[in-house]
């Protein structure tokens, strides 16, 4: 049976946000500006410009499983505020494992880590919460409660990362709004298409107002269309001041976006562009 939600249903058009962008007046990749440059190929973000500031960086970064398996190899990578990163590489890359070692899913083998001017690499686990609640994340297979409704699992960030929190119930109105769900906020996952659940992963990342949103294949599921949109929504949050990182197998997308892209093959950096491409010139396939 499905649990009874105790959100209520969303607020009419005269009580949105007033900071919020309307989610018909996305601008299109082309249209949007550049809001920082990123960082020079090969060198960790210690920008000249002194606006301009890593809210990640890598330093020496390797990672090493207990099988022998060597996931990264030296990385030193930085990433400014407000930048929207693609990190492609081939299956097995090291994509993924550099978004865990992020959220501190994982801990590094060596080298040192930086969020938001603090360490993580070394973090006590008491203080984890703290980190997460700068992050927001979605992965490919959306990770919802199928057992709860649309507005609970947005909820459901803020219980976890923030008991008691206060106006809990326009928090996750808002949230919602952004992603163009106010409509389908008592409907069930089950009850919802793969890209309406993708956006009620990215409503419940959001929701807490992270300053790093993270995007582990957000459209591996999903059709060409759909994705499109997925990535229509990360540029209108990247546009509204969150740094995007989006790991990615979708060529088309990187192509037309033309954002920074950070290639990874073999657990290296092996390429870091600006308004860069899938596939660098001459190249046939990735990794």
């Amino acid at each position: 049976m499905h649990a009874p939600t105790t959100v209520s249903p969303s607020r009419d058009d005269g009580d949105r946000p007033r900071d919020a962008v309307p989610w018909g007046a996305i601008r299109q990749p082309e249209d949007l500006e550049e809001l920082a440059p990123g960082v020079a190929r090969g060198h960790v973000a210690l920008a000249a410009d002194p606006t301009l500031r890593p809210i990640i960086s890598f330093h020496g970064v390797e990672k090493t499983y207990p099988n022998g398996t060597v996931a990264l190899r030296d990385v030193n990578l930085g990433i400014n505020e407000r930048d929207f990163v693609f990190l492609v590489g081939a299956s097995g890359a090291g994509k993924s494992t550099l978004v865990r070692l992020l959220i501190r899913e994982e801990g590094a083998s060596s080298g040192r880590i930086f969020v938001n001017g603090t360490e993580i690499t070394r973090m006590p686990r008491r203080r984890l919460p703290k980190l997460r609640r700068q992050i927001g994340i979605v992965f490919q297979d959306y990770k919802l409660l199928p057992r709860s409704t649309v507005a609970q699992n947005v909820a459901f960030a803020l219980q976890v990362t923030s008991p008691g929190q206060r106006h809990l119930r326009a928090k996750v109105e808002e949230a919602l709004w952004i992603v163009g769900l106010e409509d389908k906020i008592e409907k069930f996952p089950d009850e919802l298409s793969g890209g309406e659940q993708q956006r009620v992963a990215i409503a419940r990342a959001l929701v807490h107002k992270p300053r790093i949103f993270l995007a582990d294949e957000p459209t591996g599921n999903l059709d060409p269309d759909t994705s499109w949109g997925i990535v229509q929504l990360l540029l209108q949050i990247n546009h509204r001041g969150t740094t995007v990182v989006m790991a990615t197998h979708n060529r088309e997308v990187v192509d037309l976006v033309r954002r920074r892209v950070i290639a990874i093959e073999g657990g290296r950096v092996v390429r870091d562009e600006q308004e860069g491409q899938y596939l660098k010139d001459g190249e046939a396939t990735i990794g």
